[in-house]
């Protein structure tokens, strides 16, 4: 099968560049893979789960708290706010966001629509990495 070479970096580091058969990214509107030869487009991420396929079998889970990625037919490069493998999540830690996203979601009830929509991604995010604590 074809591959094509997959970068993953965070404000910290460089967490993965190497040739893939295929990644599923968490986009904005909703889950898309890449492939090979994929059309050329820059996304919005969501929070969710990056699951990077090699041999028809999936290699790597990695969560991201949003971000972008800029697919070109070659290349998948994948700017994320924030990275961690699936394996190293904790559910604690994504209640304790969870509870602090709802706090800010609350606090910005009164704020603008712009602050509003942070507060919910920030929240969404946080759900979606204890649903992913909890799968691992």
């Amino acid at each position: 099968m074809a591959t094509f070479q997959l970068e993953l970096v965070s404000p910290e580091k460089l967490l993965l560049s190497r040739q893939v058969e295929m990644a599923v990214i968490p986009a904005a509107e909703g889950e898309m893979g890449v492939l090979a030869g994929h059309a050329p487009m820059i996304v919005t991420l969501r929070g969710g789960v990056i699951r990077v396929t090699e041999n028809g079998q999936v290699t790597d889970r990695l969560f991201v708290a949003g971000g972008f990625a800029e697919v070109t037919p070659e290349r998948c490069t994948v700017l994320a706010d924030e990275a961690t493998p699936v394996t190293e999540l904790s559910r604690a830690d994504a209640e304790a966001r969870i509870r602090d996203a709802e706090a800010d979601y609350a606090a910005a009830s009164d704020d603008t629509p712009e602050r509003r929509d942070a507060a919910m991604a920030k929240l969404l995010a946080a759900r979606a990495m204890l649903d992913a604590a909890e799968a691992a």
